[in-house]
């Protein structure tokens, strides 16, 4: 099951390492979360989208060998490298290739759920919700990470053809058939679902020239801006000027880069 062109940022080399980047940007966060969730020794936890298992080999060493991780992604390169965590690791990881509508799981058979930057790219999250809720045992928690307001991305100064390429991106978003922000919709799907949310939260980024804050949206910008010239949306000399007006921003001590606001919600069947 090879769905590597669905990805939206694909799943070579240079994807690994920007979301290695970006998981060291987000862990403190993934953490911050699953402490609230009370995830813990013995449980089994499904970490949902979970690309090369960043996630995956911490929740592992939280629920310990009588526990069990099952990471589930639909990209056999991402799957492929978590299996190489769990060998090198010898941790209780399951690795399952899968995309969410084909996703078995037992019902009543899960402690917990985590999920980061996966329902953005797809067209049916409150379905795929809904059936992993009937996975969750009575008191399961689902901890969700995902974007809250994607228009809040932007620079301090601006810098034209930077501005443009964010919000031409913005715009490839809205134009496909799913919902990048569709964290500000979680808390209404679950109420829907007869969940109950425990916690909610925003989780605001921002970044100055040489952190990794900064570094985590600049990795992304050499990845998408190149697809969407492939798209149609910018050619290579919007790229180009974007690109050097990021390197420009880098010299003034005084930049700042505010990344896509995201939101933690957390909530129990």
């Amino acid at each position: 099951m090879s769905k590597e062109n669905t990805y939206i940022l694909g799943t070579n080399k240079e994807e690994l390492t920007r979301l290695e980047v970006q998981h060291k940007v987000w862990s403190s966060e993934a953490k911050r979360g699953w402490d609230l969730a009370k995830f813990k020794t013995g449980q089994t936890i499904v970490d949902l989208g979970c690309g090369p298992g960043y996630c995956t080999e911490e929740l592992a060493r939280i629920v310990g060998k009588t526990g069990k991780v099952i990471g589930v992604d639909r990209s056999d390169i991402f799957i492929s490298h978590l299996n190489q965590i769990k060998q090198s690791t010898q941790l209780s990881i399951e690795a399952r290739l899968s995309d969410f509508d084909t996703l078995l799981l037992d019902p009543d058979s899960l402690d917990g759920v985590y999920c980061r930057w996966a329902l953005a790219w797809i067209s049916n999250p409150k379905e795929i919700l809904s059936k992993i809720k009937d996975a969750l045992k009575p008191k399961g928690k689902m901890v969700i990470h995902e974007y809250f307001n994607f228009s809040t991305h932007q620079t301090n100064p601006e810098r034209p053809a930077l501005k443009k390429a964010i919000a031409t991106a913005f715009k490839s978003f809205q134009d496909s058939d799913f919902e990048i922000n569709v964290g500000s919709y979680l808390a209404q799907y679950f109420e829907e679902l007869g969940m109950k949310v425990i916690n909610i939260r925003l989780m605001p980024k921002l970044g100055t020239p040489g952190s990794m804050i900064w570094e985590w949206p600049k990795t992304w910008y050499h990845s998408y801006f190149h697809r969407l010239v492939s798209m149609g949306y910018l050619n290579n000399q919007d790229v180009e000027d974007a690109m050097k007006d990021i390197k420009e921003l880098e010299m003034l001590s005084y930049a700042t880069l505010c990344c896509p606001l995201m939101i933690e919600v957390i909530a129990e069947k």
